[in-house]
């Protein structure tokens, strides 16, 4: 179960980065072109969410249950803390993507709420932060914590 969730969690992250691509380059097209929000556009923020959630979840299915990486952490924190690999997957990581999910839901939030001139305005801002952030935080190759870019 662990080994199909690490896949699953790996592959669903090139989906979830498409989408966050796909609403945030809709948001500037909207922002630039002050053009009205159309569906097309709720349905790239909706998306986004739905991808990011089912995401988040597996992902702490993954932390507090399956990997053994955080259970390593979780026995000794103080030094989990003092080795970089160990603390990206039990704190940085988990914090990064708790910050780009309050992002994606309060800036849906907010555009879905907005008056029509600031959807695509509020939408790129918080949109296009949670994108830099996830960014930021997942293992990439080369960095500490790294995976490779596509598990199988």
């Amino acid at each position: 179960m662990y080994v199909a969730l690490v896949i699953l969690h790996s592959w669903l992250r090139w989906l979830v980065l498409l989408a966050a691509v796909n609403a945030v380059a809709r948001a500037i097209g909207g922002v630039s072109g002050s053009r009205r929000w159309a569906p097309a556009d709720e349905q790239a923020s909706r998306w986004l969410i739905i991808l990011f959630d089912v995401q988040f979840l597996i992902g702490l299915i993954l932390y507090i249950g399956l990997s053994p990486l955080t259970q390593m952490a979780f026995n000794d924190f103080g030094a989990a803390m003092r080795q970089p690999d160990l603390r990206f997957w039990a704190v940085e990581h988990l914090a990064g993507m708790l910050v780009a999910s309050a992002l994606l839901h309060v800036g849906r939030a907010r555009a879905r709420k907005g008056v029509e001139t600031t959807r695509h305005r509020t939408t790129l801002i918080f949109f296009g932060l949670a994108l830099l952030v996830v960014l930021a935080v997942i293992p990439w190759p080369g960095t500490p914590a790294g995976r490779p870019l596509f598990r199988f």
